[in-house]
């Protein structure tokens, strides 16, 4: 079967194969200053936790800043110290509370699933201990979050708690 036009493969001249590849270069680099030079995309803030005078609970209040479209996740981690241990590696388990509330638009808060959260998570501590998720919201329906963290340190022997968010 004879073709109706003659079919030929586009060839590119020296000229043309060297500026194809500049641009090239050119709009990658500027992707790559774009991305180190922007807006980070990972935004953190670091808070300490309250603590009632005896030290058996730490309470920590928090709320998410405003969220758009842009935002996926939301993570809450935290940090416990322990008070002097002498260079021993130590487990232990944490017990806490995690109320979520979610914000919407017209102010309004309500339940993230209507539930109290109380895990019970596993550090390995020395002085300072793992960091612990608390809380991870993979999908977010609402414009801003309240979080409410209990800890409940029976044994006493929690010295600080930093959460990070």
């Amino acid at each position: 079967m004879e073709l109706l036009a003659p079919m030929r493969l586009y060839t590119l001249s020296k000229r043309h194969f060297v500026l194809v590849f500049v641009v090239f270069f050119i709009c990658f680099g500027l992707t790559v200053f774009i991305g180190i030079a922007g807006p980070n995309a990972i935004e953190s803030t670091v808070q300490p936790s309250k603590s009632d005078g005896s030290k058996v609970r730490w309470t920590f209040n928090s709320s998410s800043p405003s969220l758009s479209t842009y935002n996926q996740q939301l993570w809450l981690t935290c940090i416990i110290q322990l008070r002097a241990v002498e260079g021993a590696e130590m487990k232990i388990d944490v017990p806490m509370t995690v109320q979520i509330w979610g914000v919407v638009e017209d102010a309004s808060v309500s339940y993230v699933n209507n539930q109290i959260y109380k895990p019970i998570r596993k550090s390995i501590c020395k002085e300072k201990c793992a960091e612990i998720i608390v809380a991870h919201l993979g999908y977010l329906n609402y414009t801003q979050y309240h979080v409410m963290v209990v800890f409940h340190n029976k044994n006493s022997s929690i010295k600080n708690v930093d959460f990070k968010n």
